[in-house]
């Protein structure tokens, strides 16, 4: 296990997966001192040791002001801002630990994608109810996939906040001629595309599985992204966040390339795969899969439809076979676009 990290970091960054790592990588390459932290000590030891992180992003060394360590108290100690980079289901257990370091920190943002398993809450509801609103907060996200992050390959993303100064803040940090960072208020509307598009590119990569083609590609994301406009409205997001980098960008992302792992595990599901198979196969979290519980649990609560999301959810969780969801989808009556 490495040694305690003696100097002061800029920002902890929780969670070493690829994103976390990524994001860490291009923080610490405009000259901020990054702490990585991560829950196994066998990992971190090993990213300690080799510079780089073998399991997600092995071709990518790490800068030299990045640092590892499996130490989260320490870790936070000496950091001014936290980022959290785990899944949404991990989500909650690290924000209640973030509570006791709150008086040090000077604010928190998250890039994690998803909504609180079981409860259907976004995540800055579950991040105000564990640190009591009592630093600023912000979420980080849009069309980004790890790899290409740390290669430095251009990049753009949005931050949203209910404080502008951190929302720039938090810009600054990133903001580079390769990762250019937006910023805007709409937590509600960035969360929702975040959260929602994940279902969708699980819907994408089973039509592509069962060979349906570039056309019925093209007809779900134009649809899908309806239904994130009627899901995000209805929950007060606004439409224009909808048209930008975490709505429509980061749909049409997830929707069209295989680095998604939310569209891999719809292609492989769409090839005849099992659920267990098919997940297997990615070998990461696929945060669809419970987002679409989650996003039907919404829907219900406010009265929106999801045709596309529901058949999602019944393959996942109904046990409905994808073609049977495919048909089901194109028996539905037709009607006015904009409805």
């Amino acid at each position: 296990m490495p040694e305690p990290i003696p100097r002061a970091f800029d920002v902890a960054v929780l969670g070493a997966g690829s994103w976390g790592t990524a994001l860490a990588i291009v923080l610490a390459r405009n000259g901020h001192g990054v702490s990585l932290w991560g829950r196994s000590s066998e990992q971190v030891a090993a990213m300690s040791r080799e510079r780089r992180n073998r399991r997600y992003l092995p071709e990518h060394a790490f800068p030299d002001k990045l640092d590892v360590s499996d130490d989260l108290d320490a870790s936070l100690a000496r950091a001014d801002l936290a980022l959290v980079a785990v899944p949404s289901q991990a989500f909650e257990a690290l924000c209640a630990r973030l509570r006791s370091h709150v008086p040090t920190l000077q604010g928190i943002f998250w890039a994690t994608k998803g909504f609180e398993p079981g409860s259907g809450r976004l995540l800055h509801e579950v991040a105000e109810d564990a640190i009591a609103s009592r630093i600023p907060a912000a979420v980080l996200s849009g069309p980004t996939f790890a790899n290409e992050i740390a290669r430095g390959l251009p990049a753009a993303v949005t931050c949203a906040s209910s404080s502008g100064a951190f929302a720039e803040r938090v810009a600054a940090l990133f903001h580079s001629e390769r990762f250019r960072v937006y910023t805007g208020t709409d937590v509600v509307g960035v969360e929702i595309g975040g959260a929602v598009k994940n279902v969708l590119a699980i819907a994408a990569g089973i039509a592509d599985g069962l060979g349906f083609g570039a056309n019925t590609r093209a007809a779900l994301i134009t649809r899908g992204l309806r239904e994130i406009v009627r899901l995000g409205t209805a929950m007060g997001g606004s439409p224009e966040t909808f048209m930008g980098l975490a709505g429509l960008g980061d749909l049409v992302l997830t929707c069209t390339d295989d680095q998604s792992r939310n569209r891999r595990f719809g292609l492989a599901l769409g090839e005849g795969h099992s659920l267990d198979a098919a997940e297997r196969s990615v070998g990461q979290v696929v945060e669809g899969i419970s987002a679409a519980r989650e996003a039907m649990r919404l829907a219900a609560r406010h009265a929106v439809d999801l045709p596309i999301a529901e058949q999602v959810n019944r393959v996942l969780h109904e046990g409905v076979a994808p073609a049977d969801a495919v048909h089901t989808l194109l028996a539905r009556p037709a009607g006015a676009e904009h409805d």
